[in-house]
């Protein structure tokens, strides 16, 4: 895929991508920020006092700041090395031949997670900086050690798509080499990237589909984000029609034991960098390929602000579910413990077999629990390993005459501010005619119920 040194390719031509983008038509950013005001005093004032009061964070290890709150939607690069994501995301952002392109080549040529966002005016940021800007949402990468950081870089640049949009280009899994190599934990940043991604492209490169450990490895990671994932198959103007049929067919084969969901995922077959397409190749149907994409794309950006919205009444769900099982802790050791009872010998029970005790099926008989939001009975002898039960009191105790009550609160915002906050979104939005309808691209994507 390397241009010929003899003579100087022919660009092509870029129009397609601003027009699908709409990156002409200025956003109504006061009323944007309006709404991700509203949501951040909804969770600050509703959800959050229940997150601290009962040390929900050290259950799932996930807290929201105010960065997450606020950012744009991340589209991540994922796929093994030198398939074109570099050159993919120089595509885009139109930044080929300029000073601050990313560096792409045959070899293994990012080496670092790169963040490449909005900024002012270009400059690069350091791993360890981003990690330390609370208002940023990536502080809680500082976890993975300064190891790690120095593998994180931050590009800033003025780019009308990079004010609705981050992307995170990530280093090639290289399938020959031991993973502590890379002395920082790559799967956990990886899962930490995926857990927050709205769209994921996995690209591959036809002439290298071998599917091995670490591309594994990855795939059981993006359990349970099937519909934020799309597959590209890149470069496919190195090929043959015959064979591109071929390799296709290929890379469903290799795919399909990693994959288990009854809808195949979305996969572009395209060649996405800056040149003209191969002579004598399929260039109406890769470029019909090439706008589907841009469509999938613009719809993370159009649906950002219902994304976060579903998001957070997610978050605000699980909160309220661990606040109902730990009240029910509290309970039960209450009423369990007489004048003579050993404290720690009547919890431990209590942890042990908590079905005995019917603590999770009393919380299923409340409104709006489902079986599937319930967190796993382990966790919680964890959870009460670090946090003594007498640490807690019950919900019923836990209001106040300026605040109310907790429970009230976080139940409110689930089913009342929340759920209006997005009606007033929707209410707000012109129905437009979506250009998918024209190029048939992939299954809309699905507010992000991210699992943690």
């Amino acid at each position: 895929h390397k241009a010929n040194e003899d003579f100087a390719p022919v660009l092509r031509d870029r129009a397609h991508i601003d027009e699908t983008l709409r990156l002409a038509t200025e956003e109504k950013a006061a009323d944007y920020a309006a709404a991700l005001q509203r949501l951040r005093k909804i969770y600050h004032t509703s959800i959050k006092p229940m997150e601290q009061t009962y040390k929900y964070n050290e259950l799932r290890q996930h807290e929201i700041s105010d960065g997450e709150i606020t950012s744009k939607p991340m589209v991540l690069f994922l796929g093994p090395w030198s398939v074109g994501k570099s050159s993919m995301i120089n595509y885009l952002l139109g930044l080929n031949d300029s000073p601050y392109q990313l560096y792409t080549g045959a070899e293994p040529t990012t080496s670092e997670f790169t963040v490449i966002m909005h900024g002012e005016k270009i400059r690069s940021v350091e791993g360890i900086v981003m990690a330390a800007d609370s208002s940023r949402s990536f502080s809680p990468l500082e976890k993975f050690g300064q190891n790690f950081l120095e593998k994180l870089i931050g590009v800033e640049m003025p780019h009308k798509l990079l004010e609705r949009v981050t992307f995170v280009d990530t280093p090639g899994i290289i399938e020959n080499r031991k993973q502590q190599e890379r002395g920082y934990p790559f799967n956990d940043v990886c899962q930490w990237f995926i857990d927050r991604a709205d769209l994921i492209f996995v690209v591959f490169d036809p002439t290298k589909l071998d599917v091995g450990l670490e591309l594994e490895m990855l795939f059981r990671q993006l359990k349970g984000r099937e519909s934020q994932i799309r597959i590209i198959l890149n470069k496919a103007d190195s090929l043959a029609t015959q064979d591109l049929m071929r390799v296709y067919g290929a890379l469903f084969w290799s795919l399909a034991p990693l994959i288990n969901v009854t809808e195949p995922p979305r996969v572009y077959v395209s060649s996405f960098w800056p040149y003209e397409y191969e002579p004598d190749t399929s260039r109406d149907l890769f470029k019909r390929e090439e706008i589907s994409l841009l469509e999938d794309l613009n719809q993370v950006i159009e649906n950002r602000m219902e994304n976060k919205i579903a998001f957070i009444r997610q978050h605000g769900i699980r909160v309220r579910i661990h606040g109902l099982l730990v009240d029910r802790y509290v309970q039960t050791f209450k009423e369990k413990m007489s004048f003579f009872s050993d404290p720690e010998l009547v919890f431990q029970e209590i942890v042990d077999d908590p079905d005995k005790f019917y603590i999770f099926k009393s919380i299923l008989a409340k409104t709006n629990v489902s079986k599937f939001d319930l967190p796993n009975r382990d966790a919680y002898r964890d959870f009460f390993g670090i946090n003594p039960i007498t640490n807690f009191k019950p919900l019923s105790s836990q209001c106040s005459y300026i605040g109310g009550c907790l429970l009230d609160n976080i139940e409110r915002a689930i089913t009342n501010e929340l759920p209006a906050l997005l009606s007033s979104i929707n209410s707000g939005k012109q129905p437009g005619l979506s250009s998918c309808e024209a190029t048939g691209c992939g299954e809309k994507p699905k507010n992000r119920y991210r699992k943690n």
